[in-house]
């Protein structure tokens, strides 16, 4: 079992230590991902920005998105994208809620979409991974967020974006290619021959000595495994994808087969929706599927095996 360094963040964790990573030129250090399709630097971007089949997602809360954000950005954020019919939050909107709010922004289905954000990425994946499970393909990942923008000095606005409303529609058929539902976890739980439940939140959450917002109990889903999402990124520098080498390291000898079943779950499907984009396309893992309800939907269902280390501290 590899030994796992873990760094002790959450998307909206801000402790931060010191990075002595060594950071590459941009897309040199791109070029040796698996797959380069779903991720672009500043630099590239800068040449595109203004392109008039480009759209830009701000993927934060509005207040974030009125205090500065690329010239001509949409503003998204999680409650745009989640589904408010359920018990608890964080499940995955709808093709119709995402049609209905894509169209409203003004996005056409020639788009490509280019996805930012202000947490290493994190939320973006999520985004990225939404729209891969309804089988809309053409989204592009800002490797370093609105940070590298900054650095690259990209040009940022205060000013609302215009927007002229479409008739934005999703494919047919939907793949879901990439997502777990509570019952498939279950399923896994049960035959745990070449397969691997991966939790991607920090240790204090794996433990259960912290209880965040939303869940009825803290602790893990029994079996799994624990692995930060954010060990894959330079969280304390300049947020960007670690290089291929480096993410190998961090996942090859928990995942030793490429083709091996992975589910990977966090909080509400968000941190493990940017495990997934670095298994699948920075990696080229091909069976691993995120959890979508997470430790929210699963907490709600007191029969489901949970494990704990800790006494339990509510986090709000």
């Amino acid at each position: 079992m590899l030994l796992i360094c873990i760094v002790m963040f959450s998307c909206n964790d801000k402790e931060k230590g010191k990075s002595t990573i060594e950071v590459k030129e941009p897309i040199e250090e791109r070029s040796s991902y698996f797959n380069t399709n779903h991720i672009i630097e500043a630099i590239e971007l800068k040449k595109i920005v203004r392109a008039s089949n480009t759209k830009i997602i701000h993927f934060g809360k509005p207040e974030e998105y009125v205090a500065g954000h690329i010239v001509g950005a949409l503003n998204i954020w999680r409650t745009d994208i989640e589904d408010a019919s359920y018990n608890y939050k964080g499940i995955m909107a709808s093709k119709l809620q995402i049609e209905k709010l894509f169209s409203r922004l003004g996005i056409s289905n020639n788009d490509m979409l280019i996805v930012y954000d202000s947490v290493a990425s994190c939320d973006a994946a999520r985004l990225w991974w939404l729209l891969k499970n309804y089988g809309f393909n053409k989204v592009k990942i800002l490797n370093g967020g609105i940070e590298a923008w900054k650095k690259s000095n990209g040009e940022l606005t205060t000013t609302n974006s215009k927007v002229t409303s479409t008739k934005f529609k999703l494919p047919t058929i939907s793949p879901m290619s990439l997502y777990a539902s509570k019952e498939e976890v279950l399923k896994m739980l049960s035959n745990s021959k070449n397969s691997l439940i991966i939790d991607t939140r920090t240790t204090n959450e794996f433990s259960g000595k912290r209880q965040k917002n939303g869940a009825q109990f803290g602790g893990r889903i029994s079996n799994s495994v624990l692995i930060d999402w954010a060990n894959s990124v330079n969280y304390n520098s300049d947020q960007k994808f670690k290089s291929y080498s480096e993410l190998l390291k961090i996942y090859k000898k928990t995942i030793p087969n490429q083709n091996d079943a992975v589910i990977v779950y966090c909080h509400s499907g968000v941190r493990s929706a940017h495990t997934t984009f670095v298994l699948t396309e920075l990696l080229g893992y091909n069976n691993v599927k995120n959890y979508d309800g997470s430790w929210i939907e699963w907490s709600h269902f007191k029969n489901y095996p949970k494990e704990k280390d800790s006494i339990t501290s509510i986090l709000k």
